[in-house]
């Protein structure tokens, strides 16, 4: 065999197209939504690189327009789940013993497809299907899951690169293994690059997975999917089995081989998995590792010496865009009493002339929540509020007779603990509470106390003395923390996203801090000249 050693260069962010009017990318992306409105895909279970189609199939429809059905995907039962056990655990063996730098070509191969000839074909899937305009589907579908492609390629290198010290006679050397068995991912529907990243993470350090992905972003993954195959991904290493939580885990969480789980979705699933497993730990072959991104009640804190301006941006930006519905959107707020007046006829003005609509006008500044039952649960907490002496709902309005609109809610809480300040909610609702001056200390100790959840926040502040004491009050309230900026919009390479408490285990999606957890280290020792005595000199 051949050898040589394969340098990587640290990869560059994919640069985002602005979609500006009359510009050659523009049209391009409109006529692939037009493309994609009028025609009907059949998804596939894909198992060990053949298609399956099942008796159980559920419609994959638009948000915003809920009785336009783009896709019907095809669910795995039992049977196909433990099929699709089987197909990565035969996988597993040529994939691991796979020369790196192939296994590194298929996932470079699979950005620069992305980014290329297909960027179109899953932006505008990720539009029509998760409601997402086109600025927000760009910096998701295209830059971030091009982004976790080359940086979780290039972070793998460096992690192999990772040896230990030798002395004398003696070398040293760190083995990366894959995990014994097969890796789990379940992927949310709000970020078509989470739905890419969760099984590719695991499947770059040579373990074979299992991926399911959400049913109300379905059209997107799937077409993830292909280009991964299209990359030459082999048969079994990532298989794509579209079905019920239920099932995953009743039989797959269950199953013997399970080596790992890479999740991103609820706290109450998460914790639920947990159980599973703990319930479960006398079956497996080796403790399962459970890494996941959960909920969040992301704040946003403003000193008295904030800037207005850029505050009410972030207010704006980082509550409603994408309808609320990123983990690290901006539900609660903290505004200082001097500054709320100035603050509340800014913020509503900016709100009052939002677009909310058809995602495919590209006037459109928010669409629609995501389904039914999110529409249902959000209009449960505006509700709440209305009817409630400690609340006043200063703004918003739903709708549901065309698609799931949720007008950008803002809601001021009387007491720090009220409701909306402290549950999730994973809408475009922004509660507020203001806080006298002079009690910044005890609003900060009720921000950081008054969430269980420690994902994402942000604060405001000129004064420097006033950012280091906020800085260090919300020490654990979030795993990402934005000064003077919205708490939204991490990027790949530049600011590792995950949050604790409530919110996961923190390990930090496309940085090698998450690629750890998907390697068994084996430290060889090899002695060049070996001892041959049995005394030791202290016994002479």
């Amino acid at each position: 065999m051949s050898q040589g050693y394969f340098e990587i260069r640290r990869p560059a962010n994919e640069p985002g197209r602005v979609y500006s009017a009359g510009s050659a990318a523009r049209e391009s992306l409109k006529k692939e939504l037009e493309r994609q409105s009028s025609i009907q895909v059949d998804i596939p279970v894909i198992i060990g690189g053949k298609e399956y189609f099942t008796e159980e199939v559920v419609n994959c429809v638009m948000p915003h327009n809920h009785q336009h059905v783009l896709a019907t995907c095809h669910n795995a039962s039992k049977d196909e789940l433990m099929l699709a056990m089987d197909e990565a655990e035969k996988a597993k063996k040529d994939w691991e013993n796979m020369p790196w730098e192939h296994r590194a070509s298929i996932f470079l191969k699979a950005a620069d497809l992305l980014a290329g000839p297909y960027r179109d074909l899953v932006n505008a899937a990720t539009m029509l299907g998760q409601s997402k305009v086109a600025f927000q589907a760009e910096i998701d579908s295209a830059c971030e899951l091009a982004d976790f492609l080359r940086f979780n390629v290039y972070n793998a290198q460096e992690i192999y690169k990772e040896q230990p010290a030798s002395t004398g006679t003696v070398w040293n050397r760190n083995s990366y293994r894959p995990l014994e068995g097969v890796v789990v991912a379940v992927s949310p529907f709000n970020f078509t690059s989470i739905g890419g990243n969760l099984p590719v993470a695991p499947a770059v350090m040579g373990n074979t997975v299992i991926w399911k992905p959400s049913s109300t972003a379905v059209l997107s993954n799937y077409y993830v999917m292909k280009i991964l195959e299209e990359a030459g991904l082999p048969a079994g290493v990532i298989n794509f089995v579209p079905s019920h939580g239920s099932d995953v885990n009743r039989y797959v969480l269950t199953d013997p081989r399970l080596a790992g789980f890479h999740f991103t979705g609820s706290t109450a699933v998460f914790q639920q998995v947990w159980e599973t497993v703990g319930k479960n730990i006398s079956k497996y072959h080796s403790y399962p590792r459970l890494v996941g991104e959960t909920g969040g009640k992301d704040f946003i804190f403003a000193h008295p010496t904030a800037d207005v301006d850029a505050l009410v941006s972030a207010l704006v930006r980082g509550a409603f865009e994408y309808q609320g519905q990123k983990c690290s959107a901006a539900s609660r707020a903290y505004i200082p009493a001097s500054l709320w007046e100035t603050v509340k006829e800014k913020m509503l003005a900016k709100i009052a002339d939002i677009k909310v609509g058809d995602v495919a006008e590209f006037d459109t500044f928010m669409g629609a929540v995501i389904d039914r039952a999110s529409y249902d649960n959000i209009a449960s907490y505006v509700k709440y509020a209305e009817e409630s002496e400690d609340a006043e709902i200063l703004c918003g309005s739903m709708d549901d007779s065309v698609g799931y609109f949720v007008y950008p809610t803002v809601i001021l809480a009387k007491t720090k603990d009220f409701k909306t300040m402290k549950e999730e909610i994973f809408g475009p609702v922004l509660t507020v509470y203001v806080y006298e001056d002079e009690d910044l200390d005890a609003t900060l100790e009720a921000c950081d106390q008054g969430s269980p959840y420690a994902l994402t926040g942000a604060i405001f502040a000129k004064d420097r003395s006033a950012i280091i004491k906020m800085e260090q009050a919300l020490t654990h309230a979030a795993g990402n923390f934005y000064i003077n900026d919205k708490p939204t919009g991490a990027v790949v390479g530049q600011q590792p996203f995950g949050g604790s408490r409530a919110s996961g285990t923190n390990d930090k999606a496309g940085s090698k801090l998450n690629l750890y957890r998907w390697v068994s280290c084996r430290v060889i020792k090899e002695n060049f000249v070996s001892d041959t005595a049995i005394t030791y000199p202290y016994m002479d």
